[in-house]
Parts: structure tokens; C-alpha cells; sequence
């Protein structure tokens, strides 16, 4: 006995200590995810420039799933359980989140659609609002994505010939304007129709903007039919695969395209719509605008920018060598153009950003230039302003703080990647609405509930069903065990045999089918047939039906055996599914609005700053770095036991240190109404930021439902296949009359 309790001391307090230990890291990693959220607060980073993610809380289970599905890094991540966007900027709309949720509780749609005024009006079949025949594909549509621009052009192209065929002789049925991936697309499946049409494009090979990308840069993409191509199935291709496969397809097509021609604007001429560029006019029955949204470079307007030094995209980094080159942007296109040029021989490049932190930039290229800083020669100007360019030499403002400084480096080459000047007015000209009143208002973000609701009703008509059965046979089930042999119904109904064979054969199938979701969901990453949102409601049906047919199995009247076990063991599991279902989805959901409040006080005690004279300004920094301070160690740094002391003892500690910051403000003669409404401020993010701490106590505690879930399942799958093998040994005869 005493081995015994020797044993089970050194398992209890190594089970403690390896759950202490991964709760710590847990919140050191909750702590790593919500400062990086504010971070992206603070920069603007958080909202999303065309698409972004929303999460409805009510539904989110914080399986994870979501995050691991995101291309992007940094996009979405788990907090208090639940996802949360941490940095929307990063999101480019490949809405693997959206599709592999398996509750539906995140969707991805164009960021602020009902004010923006640089999205087009467009209907379903991508026809500009007011312009009948007028189309618009791809990124013009603010969806970024070469996956949705083929699909868009693919669209207008079988639309197009769904409206019929023009009858006039000097008509095109279609002209389309850009060959990047929409217009090659579309152009491909108007060939396919056998419409008589014509591409244009300003530059002088196909390929949009993909073609101006720097050379080797990677292209995420995903699966898509390309029309009279074929699949493109390559989750990665090199800026030169993709521009090399659509000159191949551009030649073996023979499409009829008309390049080096810009595009200067549309003109309707009665049924008709007349293409004008810089060199002819195009007259169509139907026109496809796939132009982008990048337009032409935009210029900084500085002295000596039009010096031959100064250019607005890079090809080839190889071309650089032995220079000194500037990079001006913070963008991606920027910091890859940086790293390419810094791996060339004998380069030194500086990279110039305007913001004190990258504002829209991927978590990958981020990695890698913290990486390559001081490790080559690249280094980093953030808070800076080009404001001369001259022939060996280039003028800087660079910001610290309120104070500014001028910096000259010594210079060869300037490259400006800082976006361009998109088409909207073009468009607007050749009538594209960007009117936000003439825009279909979208559906409200409202949350929609933990989404029980089906769940339940989908279990009980199943029990329902059941009911119904066991008292058609009422007959039978009612017997007692030692005379139910004597029944006609027996052989039917007894499990070893027939219909209660038919029914332990059920319960397994549905027990491996419910047992897959975890595999579609977790185990299997190549498994990806059917969506998760699927896969989740086959594993709720399936648990259900499976623990009916197996009480069906038994006959009505488990025993005492290991069958009957794991038929006990199923409605646990039952239980343990359905409550845990509604845990997991409010106690996160109350903890993350905590979080929410307290991100929302500080931006409050932020924009207090930003209205006070620059005098009263250190008083809020340091009332800001108090409250950072003391959050951080209570809500992510201590324990429970210490945050319960904190109700106390920390509101006594954290009235001296603000009795102190009151002190200081009305030495800086800071006004006695704006002391007091500072540190209300401040008392309140403090104890909202410790009711979020211990909402998430709470939530570590619910989570416990979660793996007793998960362990009653491993059981019960233990206890069938025990009890599979005990009848394959010993015969149908061992179940018995009356029991599994």
C-alpha cells in the first residue's frame, strides 16, 4: 500500500507540474498575441485594406482551426480560447479560415464596404451598377486574390455569351481591357464560346501585374480551372512559372491580343460601347475592364525624382551589383525588392518607411528582414521621408519623436515602391459608380449564437425515431431478460442476431464516422474531402444514432458486461459533447469582451493625448506605462491565487502608484478635471483587465470538460473493440438474450 501511495504522490505532482508549466506558456503566449494585436492597433495594421476576417464569438469553438488553415501568418490567432484577428491587414482573402471553420463562426467580406468610396458598384454577374454591359474582373473588384481574378474573368466571359452574339459585322461581342489573369481567363472562355472578341493591354507582354513582380518572388495560389487549360493545382509558383505559362497559352490559344495600347476610356454609341485607346477604337457589344487597382506608379513628388537613377519597379535584382541603392516603401513589394538587392555582391541597401512600424506587411517578409538586418548590408530608416535625390547622394528626414533630423547617404540608385495611383478616376469617367448609397447595403455583423439550436433539434427527432420504435416493440422490451426467448420478436430483436446484429454493425459504422471528423479536422492534414462545417454536424448526428443503435443493440436492457459499459460510456459522452459545447463558446466569448473593453480603454486614454497640449502629454505616458505595467503582471504573469490577492492588495497598490502620477500632473500643471478623468480611466482598464484575467481562470477550468470529452471517448472506443473481440471469441451466444 505504501509503494502504492508513493507511486501515486510522484504521478499526482508530475501531472500538476506539466499542467502548471503548459498553463504558463499558454498565457505567454495569449500575453504574445494581444500586445501584438495592439501594436497593430496602434499602427493602423489591424484593418484590412480589401478583404478581412470576422469572428462571431457566440460561435467559436477555439479549435484552432482556422489558424492553422490561414496562408498568412499572423492573420488570426487563439485568445482566451477563442480566434481573434489580430492583424487584418495581413489578410489578402483566401478565406481558408471561412471554409474550414467547423461551426460557421468566421466569414471573410470586403473590410468597411458600407463607407468605402474606392470599392466599384457591381451586380452579382459583375456588371458595373448603371453601365449595362460594362464588366469589371479581378483585383479592380477589390478582391486580391489570382484565384478570384480567373474566376471573375471566367464569369463575365460565360455571361457575356449567355446574352447572345452581336449581329453587326464591325462589332466585337467583347472587348477586354488588361491581360493580367482576369483578362486572360476571360479571354480564354470567350474562345471557348466562340465569341468573336479582342484583349488589349498597356504593356507589351501579358501577365498584369504578376509580371512586375521582382524576379523568383513566390505566388501563393489556390486550385482553379483555367479555361481550355486546364487545373492549376500548384499551391506555389515562381513569378516566372506563372508568367512563362500564360505566354504559352497566349501563343498556342493564338488569342487576339493588342498590346503596348493604353487604355484612355469607354464611350457608349447607342447599343454599343466604343474602347478608345492611345493608337484605335474598339467598338464591342459587351466590355471587360481588367485593370487592376494599382494603376501607375505613384510618385513622391521630391526634388531630383525625375533624375534617370530613380526608378518605380525592379525586375531583376541581379542587375545591381556594387551599388548603393535606396529603397523607399514598406510594403511587401518593397522589403522583397530590399532582400533581393542586399543578397547581390558588393550592394548596400537602405530601406526608407515613412511609419515607425510596417503597417501592411506579411509575417514571412517581416521574419526575414529582422533576420537580414545586420547580418548584410541592409539596414532600416523607419519614421523617415526622402526629400532630395541627387546624383551620388540622396536627402532624408528622419523623426524621432517630436524632433526631426536631415541624413545624407551616399547613393546610386533609387527605387520607389510606395504603391500607385489607382484608376478609380478613370473609371469614374467612363461611368463606374463608386458611391457607397448606390451600394446594396451588406448583411449586419450580428452574432448568431453558439448554434445549438439545430444541434438539439436535429437530437431530438432522432431520440424521437427511436421512442417510436422501442414502443412498436413494446412488446418485446418490456419482458423481463428470462422470458423474452419465448417471444416470436427474439430472433429478431436479440443482439447477436438479425436486427439487433444490424443494429451493433450501425452503432460502429456511425461510431468510425463521427471518429473521422476529428481526422478531417486534426490528425489527416491531407485529408481535406468535404468542408469541417459538414464534417461537424456528421459528428453530432453520428453520435447520437450511434449511442440509439447501440441501445437498440442491447436490447433496452444493458447489463453488467463490457458491452453495457461502453453503452454508459456513449451517453456520457453525449453529455459531455452537449454542455461542453455551450462552455466552450460563452465563458471564451465573456473573457475575449473583457479583452475588448480593455483595448478600448486604452485607445481612450491614447486619444486623451492626442487632445492635450504636448505639455500635459508625459502625464499620460506615464499613467499609460503604470497601468501597462501592472496589467501585464496580473493578468498574464501571476497566478490564480495571486490575482485573487490582487482584488485586494493590488487595488491598495495601484491607488499609491496613481497618487503618485496625480502628483506629478499637478506639478506639470496638468488641470485637476483631466487628472481625474485620466485615472478613472486608468481604474477601470485595471479592473476590467482583472476580470478578464479570471474569466480566463474560469476558462482554464472549463477546458477540463473539454479533454474529459475527448479521454470518455478514448474509453468508449476501448470498450467496443474489448467487446468485439470478446464476442468474436466466445460466440453470439455471449451477448446473451438481453443485453450488449
Amino acid at each position: 500500500m505504501s509503494w502504492v501511495l508513493l507511486a501515486g504522490l510522484v504521478l499526482a505532482l508530475g501531472l500538476a507540474l506539466a499542467m502548471a508549466a503548459a498553463r504558463r506558456t499558454q498565457l505567454a503566449r495569449m500575453a504574445a498575441r494581444v500586445h501584438e494585436r495592439e501594436q497593430a492597433l496602434s499602427s493602423g495594421a489591424r484593418e484590412a485594406v480589401l478583404q478581412e476576417p470576422v469572428v462571431d464569438l457566440s460561435r467559436c469553438l477555439g479549435c484552432g482551426t482556422c489558424v492553422r488553415a490561414c496562408p498568412e501568418e499572423g492573420v488570426i490567432a487563439l485568445v482566451h480560447g477563442q480566434a481573434m484577428v489580430v492583424n487584418g491587414a495581413r489578410c489578402v482573402g483566401h478565406r481558408e479560415c471561412e471554409r474550414e471553420c467547423p461551426v460557421g463562426a468566421i466569414a471573410v467580406g470586403i473590410a468597411a464596404l458600407a463607407t468605402r468610396t474606392d470599392v466599384p458598384n457591381v451586380s452579382e454577374s459583375l456588371e458595373a451598377l448603371g453601365t449595362p454591359g460594362l464588366f469589371l474582373a479581378g483585383e479592380v473588384t477589390a478582391h486580391a486574390l489570382i484565384k478570384t481574378a480567373i474566376e471573375h474573368g471566367t464569369a463575365v466571359a460565360a455571361e457575356v455569351a449567355r446574352r447572345g452574339r452581336t449581329g453587326e459585322r464591325d462589332e466585337l461581342d467583347l472587348c477586354i481591357v488588361g491581360v493580367g489573369p482576369a483578362g486572360l481567363s476571360c479571354a480564354l472562355e470567350a474562345k471557348r464560346h466562340g465569341l468573336r472578341f479582342l484583349a488589349l493591354d498597356q504593356e507589351l507582354a501579358p501577365g498584369g501585374t504578376v509580371a512586375k513582380y521582382p524576379r523568383k518572388k513566390l505566388v501563393v495560389m489556390q486550385p482553379v480551372e483555367l479555361p481550355l487549360h486546364g487545373k492549376l493545382d500548384q499551391r506555389e509558383y515562381t513569378k516566372e512559372e506563372l508568367v512563362e505559362l500564360w505566354q504559352r497559352i497566349v501563343v498556342e490559344q493564338e488569342l487576339p491580343l493588342r498590346l503596348g495600347e493604353t487604355f484612355v476610356g469607354v464611350e457608349r454609341d447607342g447599343e454599343s460601347l466604343v474602347v478608345r485607346t492611345d493608337r484605335a477604337s474598339y467598338r464591342a457589344k459587351q466590355v471587360c475592364l481588367a485593370i487592376g487597382r494599382r494603376g501607375t506608379p505613384r510618385r513622391l513628388g521630391v526634388k531630383g525624382e525625375e533624375l534617370s537613377k530613380v526608378a518605380y519597379s525592379l525586375l531583376d535584382a541581379h542587375g545591381f551589383q556594387q551599388r548603393r541603392v535606396l529603397v523607399v516603401g514598406g510594403g511587401d513589394s518593397a522589403v522583397e525588392a530590399a532582400l533581393a538587392l542586399a543578397e547581390q555582391p558588393g550592394n548596400e541597401v537602405t530601406l526608407s518607411y515613412r511609419r515607425e512600424s510596417f503597417f501592411r506587411l506579411r509575417a514571412r517578409n517581416e521574419q526575414r528582414l529582422r533576420e537580414r538586418v545586420g547580418k548584410s548590408r541592409l539596414s532600416l530608416l523607419m519614421a523617415s521621408d526622402l526629400r532630395e535625390v541627387r546624383e551620388g547622394s540622396v536627402e532624408l528626414e528622419v523623426r524621432d519623436g517630436a524632433e526631426a533630423r536631415s541624413v545624407t547617404l551616399g547613393n546610386d540608385d533609387v527605387l520607389v515602391m510606395a504603391g500607385g495611383t489607382t484608376p478609380f478616376e478613370l473609371l469614374s469617367r467612363v461611368g463606374v459608380s463608386f458611391d457607397p448609397a448606390q451600394r446594396p447595403a451588406p448583411a449586419p455583423i450580428v452574432e448568431t449564437g453558439p448554434g445549438i439550436v439545430p444541434a438539439l433539434a436535429g437530437a431530438f427527432v432522432l431520440s424521437l425515431l427511436g421512442l417510436v420504435f422501442a414502443l412498436w416493440h413494446a412488446d418485446y422490451y418490456f419482458l423481463p431478460a428470462s422470458l423474452r426467448p419465448e417471444q416470436l420478436k427474439h430472433e429478431l430483436l436479440r443482439p447477436g442476431r438479425n436486427l439487433g446484429l444490424l443494429f451493433a454493425l450501425g452503432a460502429c459504422g456511425f461510431i468510425v464516422a463521427n471518429l473521422l471528423y476529428l481526422a478531417r479536422r486534426k490528425f489527416l492534414p491531407g485529408f481535406r474531402w468535404g468542408s469541417l462545417r459538414g464534417w461537424m454536424t456528421v459528428h453530432v448526428v453520428t453520435g447520437v444514432l450511434a449511442f440509439l443503435c447501440a441501445l437498440l443493440h442491447a436490447a433496452m436492457a444493458p447489463r453488467d458486461t463490457v458491452g453495457g459499459h461502453a453503452l454508459w460510456g456513449l451517453a456520457l459522452l453525449l453529455v459531455t459533447g452537449a454542455i461542453g459545447r455551450y462552455f466552450y463558446a460563452w465563458v471564451p466569448r465573456a473573457a475575449n469582451g473583457r479583452e475588448l473593453a480593455v483595448e478600448e480603454l486604452r485607445l481612450r486614454l491614447g486619444r486623451l493625448a492626442e487632445q492635450w497640449d504636448r505639455s500635459h502629454w508625459s502625464f499620460v505616458e506615464g499613467v499609460r506605462r503604470e497601468l501597462a505595467a501592472r496589467i501585464d503582471a496580473t493578468q498574464w504573469r501571476s497566478s490564480f491565487v495571486a490575482r485573487v490577492v490582487a482584488v485586494v492588495k493590488g487595488r491598495r497598490e495601484l491607488e499609491s502608484a496613481l497618487g503618485r502620477l496625480a502628483a506629478d500632473g499637478q506639478r506639470a500643471n496638468v488641470p485637476q478635471p483631466r487628472i481625474h478623468e485620466t485615472l478613472d480611466l486608468a481604474r477601470e482598464a485595471w479592473r476590467t483587465s482583472l476580470a478578464a484575467a479570471h474569466y480566463e481562470d474560469l476558462r482554464a477550468v472549463v477546458e477540463s470538460w473539454r479533454y474529459l470529452h475527448r479521454w470518455t471517448a478514448v474509453l468508449v472506443v476501448l470498450l467496443i473493440v474489448l467487446h468485439v473481440l470478446y464476442v468474436l471469441a466466445y460466440g453470439s451466444s455471449s451477448i446473451g438474450s438481453s443485453g450488449g
